[in-house]
């Protein structure tokens, strides 16, 4: 049995729109939408998958939008900066002049850990990096979308480094070698970067050290949890087992039906989820045509109608057309 964490599965996020976030992602980050779902615990709440142009695990940012929530706050306790991996260091100079000239916030190309990255934000202030995988050896990329509208050499790939910020880091720590089998690898002030299975960017955390900041407070602009990749239902259920034996708040077996998962708290609200690879997005909807409809697993089909009549409409049908 195949019980290795693989790397980096998705980001769930917030937003205050899901119709600025689709075009956000789509058009201006080059992502594919490849699911227009909901919430399955909270079926008034979209839930929106964008990935590459196949929908393969590791590649995944996903966004809800809670009605009536408030602008989440920034600090420490909280996953922090969502990582997206780039071909090559001239990719990151790309996004500088792109983000400039569609007005989107963001820092300069710089180093860490021998690797470029540029820091960006949305509409919300969620907070992201561009990491170059110009010098990465470790878990392969995805495929560029192919409608996107940015340049196939310079297109977003994957996830990367994502920064989780605590006050407790030996808490941390402990957690992710002892409990998970990532491993410390580099230290650089005060971020630690830890790596797993076959590393690289797409399996990849940093740990950022802040005790001297208040807590973070949840909400829109902020990260939901982070998710892990594992192989397959098997491998899940020893990891739940493991999970259940150190008495780590969990959720125990979640089938979402396009992959299926456990939810356990690794710090004080830091939500981890580990998620199996398969069976994919793709097994509900054609290829050509996924994500242009509201998609419901099977266990909510029945209350479409219901489900249709509260979340917020908003048009997806461009979902598979070629950007401009």
């Amino acid at each position: 049995m195949d019980t290795q964490i693989r790397g980096l599965h998705h980001v769930t996020a917030m937003t205050s729109s899901a119709q600025k976030n689709y075009r956000f992602f789509t058009d201006i980050l080059g992502l594919r939408m490849i699911k227009k779902t909901v919430n399955q615990d909270d079926i008034e709440t979209y839930h929106l998958y964008f990935t590459d142009d196949e929908g393969a695990p590791g590649t995944d940012m996903t966004f809800f939008d809670f009605p009536g929530i408030p602008k989440g706050t920034k600090g420490t306790n909280t996953i922090s900066r969502t990582g997206f991996r780039v071909p090559t260091d001239a990719s990151l100079d790309y996004w500088n002049e792109r983000f400039s000239i569609l007005e989107v916030e963001h820092g300069e190309v710089s180093e860490r850990f021998g690797k470029k990255y540029l820091e960006f934000r949305d509409f919300d202030d969620q907070l992201f990096q561009l990491v170059s995988d110009e010098t990465d050896h470790g878990v392969a990329g995805g495929t560029p979308w192919k409608h996107s509208n940015v340049e196939k050499e310079h297109a977003i790939i994957g996830l990367g480094p994502t920064i989780v910020t605590v006050s407790n880091f030996d808490h941390m720590k402990l957690v992710l070698e002892n409990v998970l089998g990532f491993k410390e690898t580099a230290e650089e002030g005060t971020m630690h970067q830890f790596e797993i299975g076959e590393g690289g960017n797409g399996a990849t955390i940093l740990v950022d050290f802040r005790d001297d900041l208040p807590p973070a407070q949840e909400g829109y602009g902020n990260v939901h949890h982070l998710a892990l990749r594992v192989a397959d239902d098997e491998a899940l259920h020893f990891w739940i087992k493991k999970i259940n034996d150190l008495e780590f708040p969990n959720s125990g077996f979640v089938d979402r039906f396009y992959f299926q998962s456990e939810y356990f708290m690794a710090a004080p609200n830091v939500l981890f989820e580990l998620a199996t690879d398969g069976p994919g997005f793709l097994q509900d909807e054609s290829y050509e045509h996924a994500g242009e409809i509201l998609s419901l697993p099977p266990h909510l089909q029945s209350k479409r109608q219901e489900i249709e009549d509260y979340v917020r409409p908003f048009d997806t049908s461009d979902a598979n057309l070629k950007r401009n």
